[in-house]
């Protein structure tokens, strides 16, 4: 991101979570990478104004303590984090949750690849795709 704000991974499987920071990381646009293995714990990150707010959040949407339908929710409801961009990154392709993902105003809805190398390729692409956008996160 250009603009030297965090990106924020809201992902529960610990080796999807290390093969896109990995992936993040090879991009020189990637500042740094903070992830939440929850919605509840992204949440309270997003909340504490000790925390930077990042210029994207990439979330995963089956999670086990909330779902990422009712994280998005949450944070469209919160004025101060509504227009941070989302891109969810899933593994279902359920027209409902793309659907319900875009009546939520996500930026993205990316079908996970289930080949680590094949989903490293598409964070790139992502990660690169968003390098190039002048975000109005980046603004404070």
């Amino acid at each position: 991101m250009p603009c030297a704000k965090p990106l924020l991974l809201v992902e529960d499987d610990p080796d999807d979570a290390m093969t896109i920071k990995r992936a993040l990381g090879a991009l020189s646009a990637a500042d740094d990478t903070i992830h939440s293995p929850n919605a509840e714990q992204a949440i309270a990150y997003l909340r504490s104004p000790a925390n930077r707010k990042p210029a994207l959040i990439l979330l995963d949407l089956s999670m086990p303590d909330m779902s990422g339908v009712d994280f998005l929710r949450t944070i469209k409801a919160d004025s101060s984090l509504a227009g941070i961009p989302i891109v969810v990154l899933s593994t279902s392709d359920e027209p409902r949750h793309v659907l319900e993902s875009f009546d939520l105003s996500v930026a993205g809805y990316i079908v996970k690849p289930a080949d680590g190398a094949a989903l490293a390729e598409a964070v790139k692409i992502i990660g690169n795709y968003w390098a190039l956008n002048l975000l109005p996160t980046c603004r404070n």
